[in-house]
């Protein structure tokens, strides 16, 4: 439903809260591919770093703990409000490899390779999901 003061021909905005968690949901996606891309590279050109700064595991548990409930509440969010099944499928796929990063995080290679191919979908799938919110009307109810 458009708001009063919209013109009649105008695309009908989506609600303000899916757009949010869709951004959030893309940043934290953004910064999950500079932490596995350029951290490495950071740490093996300063070794005295990683005496000081070693997250762990449980940097990477806690990213996924964070990823899983924002994503499925901003796709399940959009596909309520836009019925497109690529975004949420796109996503669910992308957490699933950043889970297999973790499963595989003793393999440091294929850790990376899952975690940052998880992330650039999942963000993929949040910037579809976005689009789809602003180009469709909201499903009937």
């Amino acid at each position: 439903m458009r708001h009063p003061d919209e013109p009649a021909g105008s695309i009908p905005r989506p609600a303000p809260g899916g757009d949010m968690l869709d951004g959030l949901a893309v940043c934290a996606s953004v910064v999950c591919m500079i932490h596995c891309l350029a951290l490495p590279l950071l740490l093996a050109a300063l070794p005295a770093l990683t005496a000081w700064f070693d997250p762990g595991e449980t940097f990477h548990v806690a990213v996924l703990a964070f990823a899983i409930p924002t994503s499925a509440l901003a796709l399940i969010g959009g596909w309520r409000s836009h019925r497109a099944t690529p975004p949420l499928l796109l996503g669910a796929s992308g957490l699933v490899l950043m889970t297999l990063g973790i499963v595989f995080g003793g393999r440091a290679a294929l850790e990376t390779a899952l975690s940052v191919s998880g992330s650039l979908m999942l963000a993929f799938a949040h910037v579809a999901n976005w689009r789809n919110r602003a180009t469709h009307p909201a499903a009937a109810a």
